[in-house]
């Protein structure tokens, strides 16, 4: 039988014990988390997906859902429209630095959260008290997020043609400097290696030791390489095609894969 797992609505994949064995996809399921109850509907994931990204995280499955917690789930989502409404307009007669990314409450309600960006510390004890007074009798959080984090809630697709990666597997941010850029000869210009989050792109971080081994078998710029055109200088690396650039006379430049030197130069 096929992993069973849920998908958050931040992306995040979760395992779960599938108990009685009787849970199909798409079937809606109540379940908790470190963050509370919640629910969504069950996937099944291939073994691709536990391989290529480890051991999952899981949550504990609660009940297959019923007619009644799905008009729950309805009515959840439709409070948290009015409540995220009413929060960006007391922000705004605040006159608070921050942008409200999303409103989330927990599946039985009793806990509201208000995810938001800004580039300082924001003193929102009044907003704080205004949202107390609306919602009563519900735990209130105001918590920031990073511009990362922000733009895996929010979703989108990447340059690439594919959905985020923030906002399906990826959920630690390594460090990711302009320095990775260089290294993998891309080109320094800022739309072209930023993100939709307007940072460097994560790929850069984990596509990092790829292009680090591909480049030491690489002959370097600069080096006497023999091809089957003849004996020429290396002009330039391009990595992803595990090739050189190589000037074999004025007139003459070619691209030769790194199997056809290393058999010119056996040759």
């Amino acid at each position: 039988m096929s992993t069973i797992g849920i998908r958050l609505r931040n992306g995040e994949l979760r395992l779960l014990d599938p108990q009685d064995g009787s849970l199909q996809r798409q079937d809606f399921v109540v379940y908790e988390t470190e963050k509370g109850l919640d629910c969504s509907p069950v996937i099944l994931l291939p073994s691709v997906v536990l391989t290529e990204h480890g051991q999952l995280p899981t949550a504990r499955l609660i009940r297959k859902a019923s007619g009644a917690d799905l008009k729950q789930l309805d009515s959840k989502w439709t409070e948290e429209v009015k409540a995220h409404g009413l929060c960006g307009e007391k922000v705004s007669a605040h006159g608070l630095p921050m942008k409200l990314i999303e409103t989330v409450y927990t599946f039985d309600f009793s806990r509201l959260t208000f995810y938001y960006t800004a580039d300082h510390r924001v003193d929102f004890r009044a907003l704080l008290k205004d949202l107390t007074s609306i919602f009563r009798r519900v735990r209130i959080e105001l918590r920031q997020i990073g511009v990362r984090d922000a733009a895996g809630i929010l979703g989108g697709v990447g340059v690439c043609g594919r959905e985020l990666c923030c906002s399906t597997f990826l959920k630690e941010f390594a460090p990711i400097t302009i320095k990775l850029a260089k290294e993998q000869n891309l080109p320094m210009n800022p739309t072209k290696i930023s993100g939709l989050c307007g940072r460097l792109m994560c790929c850069l971080s984990y596509e990092h030791e790829m292009y680090k081994e591909i480049k030491a078998e690489l002959p370097r710029v600069g080096d006497k390489v023999g091809t089957p055109d003849g004996i020429g200088i290396v002009l330039e690396q391009l990595v992803m095609k595990e090739s050189v650039k190589v000037e074999i006379t004025d007139d003459l430049v070619v691209i030769v894969p790194l199997k056809m030197l290393n058999e010119a130069k056996s040759s």
